[in-house]
């Protein structure tokens, strides 16, 4: 079993997004689920959020937790092959066309927009 000792080595990713109705900016480690924090500026916030995966990871580790390993954004390649129906694909290619994009694009603005929806 592993100890904080084996953990504090581990990069994990942050995200950080600024809060304009707040004002500041939110921290959070997308691995470790609720392990989120704020701050003044972010340099506050990167600080404060150091601390939140600290105190995370302790606390996992005193209730025998399972603390996920990382997930990092190189384990991704970007692409990926994807059967839709001939009608779909008409769809896709007319609508693009009429944007005056790429139907790559259009469709990567579709799949982000939908994203987006559900990952609140």
């Amino acid at each position: 079993m592993k100890t904080w000792n084996d953990y504090k080595t581990i990069s994990y990713p942050m995200e950080v997004i600024e809060d304009v109705e707040e004002g500041g900016f939110v921290v959070s480690y997308p691995d470790l689920p609720g392990c989120i924090t704020c701050g003044e500026t972010i340099e506050i916030a990167i600080a404060n959020a150091i601390d939140a995966k600290k105190t995370w990871i302790e606390a996992a580790l005193e209730e025998g937790i399972i603390i996920p390993e990382p997930n990092y954004l190189e384990d991704f390649s970007g692409q990926f092959k994807l059967r839709i129906p001939r009608s779909l694909h008409r769809s896709l290619a007319e609508h693009s066309k009429k944007e005056g994009v790429s139907m790559n694009q259009y469709c990567v603005y579709l799949l982000s927009r939908n994203d987006a929806l559900y990952s609140h």
